[in-house]
């Protein structure tokens, strides 16, 4: 479907145009240097290999609060007589903004896209009526829903969780509002479904039956699965690991933790994992390496594209600008043979000292350009350097001969001990560590 700039009732971002094209000598800042929509690298345009989404929470919703201070950012779609219209106006910004940055994709939580009602049942009601406005929305500008999610963290009655919560009653509201929210991921086409457990852990181990906890949590995933497949939902479920924050011990604490549990489960089949930079900080891992654990056990589904501030212990949500990190991502992601159903949604907002609307343009183009630099340069890595030659070579022993057998399953333990006897001390193989990491300096240009 061809995509074209959608204006509501009113404008909200007047002054800026469709983001264009315009090349790396260009000093037009509300202009693309290295994203070039149709440009194709590697057999797939730069849009259909990133698969770029904006997020409703934090580029509509977030104001600049932080723990020591108030909102210091003022949209005109909050000024509304009602939490009703203002999400009508709040719906019009998001999809003036997406349409004119030229991004195919949106992600949102039922939060963010209508208010909370006095129970669930208006709740459920109030997200209807915004789900047929966004469909009308969808339809006058060609954006998609890469993903719906719910918001299971930020009301008080999620204190102790949602799946996890001990409360029965907590856990009953919580897939009320799952169950709303699948509703309107399916009728509005969404690609994926996210669960971020934000507060799915403990805070203190004597109080806490953590193997109940975790069997609610898989018990609940299930059920979410069967009723979302029972509405003619194909897509993805995606679980978004996090270390801490505000949970002091999460159950979804990094990928691997993640995939372990899915596997316990028998949930591998029907979720995936969707990777955020910024908490594979937190878990004191690298993006890149907790990508490849998800390729390595063939559940990588999507990616939330920010970046933290190695100064501080919490998570900042930058938008994403280190281009190595960037460059390391997409080596992973290309290597897995890129996105399928998944692609990279830019859970980032701009500083609290940021207040111009132009600001939220400028964050999303600097976080464009660098995922479409870091996409050409790991398409270059991996296609013209000696990176994968050089990365094979250090297990060739494993190719063939007893290292083969080995891999195969063949030699048992006293077998070992034979061929350690018959081969003697092993010489030392240097890893070349700094020739791998100068290759890669030397490609980023």
């Amino acid at each position: 479907m061809s995509r074209s700039v959608f204006t509501g009732e009113r404008a909200y971002f007047p002054d800026i145009d469709a983001i264009p094209f315009e090349g790396r000598e260009s000093d037009n800042p509300l202009a693309f240097k290295f994203y070039e929509p149709n440009k194709v690298v590697g057999g797939k345009t730069m849009e259909e290999h990133l698969r770029f989404a904006v997020c409703y929470w934090h580029t509509f919703c977030g104001k600049g609060a932080d723990p020591f201070g108030r909102d210091t950012q003022v949209f005109a779609w909050d000024d509304a007589p009602d939490a009703m219209t203002a999400a009508r106006q709040r719906m019009d910004a998001a999809f003036e903004f997406a349409s004119k940055l030229g991004v195919p994709y949106y992600c949102f939580h039922d939060i963010d896209m209508s208010p909370e009602g006095a129970d669930a049942r208006e709740s459920e009601r109030n997200l209807q009526t915004m789900v047929e406005l966004a469909a009308e929305r969808q339809r006058s500008s060609g954006l998609k829903l890469l993903w719906g999610t719910s918001n299971l963290f930020t009301n008080p009655r999620y204190m102790n969780g949602a799946a996890t919560n001990p409360d029965f009653k907590v856990v009953a509201r919580a897939g009320a509002q799952v169950k709303a929210a699948l509703d309107a991921t399916v009728a509005l086409g969404g690609e994926n479904y996210v669960f971020w457990g934000g507060r799915e852990g403990y805070m203190c181990l004597q109080n806490s039956d953590t193997r109940m906890e975790q069997e609610n949590l898989a018990r609940f995933l299930s059920m979410a699965r069967d009723y979302g497949r029972s509405i003619g939902f194909k897509g993805t479920f995606l679980i978004e690991p996090k270390p801490m924050e505000p949970t002091k011990h999460q159950y979804d604490f990094d990928a691997q933790t993640v995939i372990g549990f899915l596997r316990h489960y028998g949930l591998d089949s029907d979720f995936k994992l969707n990777i955020e930079a910024n908490h594979a900080t937190l878990a004191g891992h690298t993006f890149a390496h907790e990508l490849q654990m998800c390729t390595d056990a063939g559940l990588l589904g999507s990616i939330d594209a920010n970046r933290g501030d190695y100064q501080n212990g919490w998570d900042t949500d930058q938008f994403p600008t280190d281009l190595y990190d960037a460059v390391t991502a997409m080596m992973v992601v290309l290597a897995d043979g890129g996105f399928s159903s998944g692609g990279l949604n830019f859970d980032a907002k701009v500083r609290r000292e940021s207040v111009d609307m132009e600001d939220i343009f400028l964050g999303h183009i600097g976080g464009m350009d660098t995922f479409a630099r870091g996409l050409e340069i790991a398409h270059r890595l991996l296609q013209e350097s000696p990176y994968k030659t050089w990365k094979a070579e250090r297990y060739q022993s494993f190719r063939d001969g007893k290292g083969q057998a080995f891999r195969n399953g063949e030699l048992g333990l006293a077998a070992l001990a034979e061929l350690a006897q018959e081969y003697g001390e092993p010489a030392a193989t240097s890893g070349k560590q700094e020739l791998f990491e100068n290759l890669i300096n030397q490609y980023i240009r």
